[in-house]
């Protein structure tokens, strides 16, 4: 055995068994292979942990990212979407370069994986670079690049460079180390691109066997400007365009009806929840609730960096269950496990990564994270998973593990060179001052 936690308190997300107490929890290559209470004779294990007054949790899924937008964190704030989006995020990101992507999303990297996240979907440029990125790293990444045609006579997906970049990106990443790192197909979102376009995006995740991610339903003016052109909301028409027909993560549904959340649950189509950063742009609180009654399955996602400002994802766990009170007025709304389903179980099904990742099980993958509860934040615990949910942050994340393979502990970086990836970051942001 390659790794034996001893004496450890697990929050499983496995709803047969969901906080397992004063056992063994034991690794060998890239399985949980071993769990047993510690009155059974622990087995010999190259490296034993003592997990006295620690607790053990699935790693954290985040769905829905701009990774390398860490470079332009707090670029433009305090601005509407819209506003925020052409007149400075746009123009910005025109300056990126494969070097400047690499290294920006190597810096989110750094972020998640110290607080705790071990998965990311990605929608961004250059999605090579990315894919690298999170190759390096040793994290699970579904990567892509948003298709965006504002112009629905001219516009032709096989003469953009996102055609060439997901042509490449699937040569050289899709699938690659074993599935690690998965290769996706993107429409940025119904506002940004026509039917055309659509088609043509779906004729290719068709051939190559891909799934989607898009935006969907982020703000009131996406909404009412759908209605107005279509005479539907952009969950209708992307429906009846075939885009909801693939495995399918779509950001946000902020705005989404209760007829939109039944085409959801119909075409298992996944929403990644961004609490934070819709609060931050003012584009309004997803019904969540509703969409989990109506079997549509919730994942969370930080989004990019220019309109959250943090990738711990335990900050996006917490306000999505507070949120869901007040919207409601009902305090039993989006309790604690719920919540910590969507950053781990939901994660993991929004990625086609449920059948092996996102629960502690012998057989699954050691996608796991050590949460240090001895500290003044966390020592009062009557309840883990409580605790998880409203009183943890990525700062109490001790090790993080992906696949058994240990990338964060205790500060120090397994995968990644920390100062040099400082230096090229703060040497890049000065591209953006320029």
């Amino acid at each position: 055995m390659d790794l034996l936690f001893k004496n450890i308190t697990a929050v499983t997300m496995n709803p047969v068994v969901p906080i397992l107490r004063n056992v063994n929890i034991g690794i060998n290559g890239r399985k949980i292979t071993y769990i047993q209470p510690t009155i059974e004779p622990a087995p010999i294990a190259s490296r034993t942990i003592d997990g006295t007054n620690k607790v053990l949790m699935p790693g954290l899924y985040n769905c829905h990212t701009h990774a390398a937008m860490t470079l332009l964190r707090g670029y433009a704030n305090d601005r509407a979407l819209e506003d925020w989006l052409f007149n400075y995020i746009f123009p910005a990101e025109r300056k990126l370069t494969p070097k400047l992507t690499h290294t920006g999303t190597m810096l989110a990297i750094a972020e998640m994986i110290a607080s705790g996240t071990i998965a990311f979907s990605d929608m961004y440029f250059f999605m090579d670079e990315v894919a690298n990125a999170a190759y390096e790293a040793g994290v699970l990444a579904n990567v892509c690049n948003a298709v965006i045609g504002l112009d629905k006579d001219t516009y032709d997906f096989h003469k953009d460079n996102v055609y060439s970049q997901s042509l490449d990106a699937i040569n050289r990443f899709h699938n690659k180390s074993d599935g690690r790192i998965k290769i996706e197909a993107s429409i940025h979102g119904v506002y940004t691109s026509f039917a055309p376009a659509w088609q043509q995006v779906t004729d290719f995740a068709a051939k190559h066997d891909l799934g989607l991610h898009i935006h969907l339903s982020e703000t009131k003016t996406e909404q009412d400007n759908c209605i107005a052109t279509y005479g539907q909301t952009p969950t209708q028409v992307f429906s009846n365009h075939g885009v909801l027909d693939f495995p399918c993560v779509a950001a946000h549904g902020v705005w989404v009806t209760e007829e939109d959340m039944k085409i959801l649950a119909e075409k298992g189509t996944h929403i990644a929840h961004n609490p934070l950063s819709n609060l931050k742009l003012a584009s309004g609180l997803a019904p969540i609730c509703k969409m989990k009654n109506a079997g549509v399955n919730v994942s969370l996602g930080t989004d990019g960096m220019a309109s959250n400002n943090s990738h711990d994802l335990f900050e996006e766990i917490k306000m999505a269950s507070l949120l869901q009170k007040y919207a409601q007025n009902d305090p039993t709304a989006a309790p604690a496990h719920t919540v910590l389903e969507m950053a781990t179980t939901g994660g993991a099904k929004a990625q086609g990564r449920a059948h092996e990742s996102g629960m502690i099980a012998t057989g699954y993958d050691a996608d796991i994270i050590l949460i240090d509860f001895d500290t003044p934040r966390q020592s009062a615990c009557y309840d883990p998973i409580l605790n998880l949910a409203y009183s943890t942050t990525g700062r109490d994340v001790e090790m993080t593990i992906c696949r058994g393979q240990v990338l964060y502990e205790k500060g120090e970086y397994k995968t990644i060179d920390i100062e040099k990836l400082l230096h090229e970051a703060r040497t890049a942001m000065k591209v953006f001052t320029n």
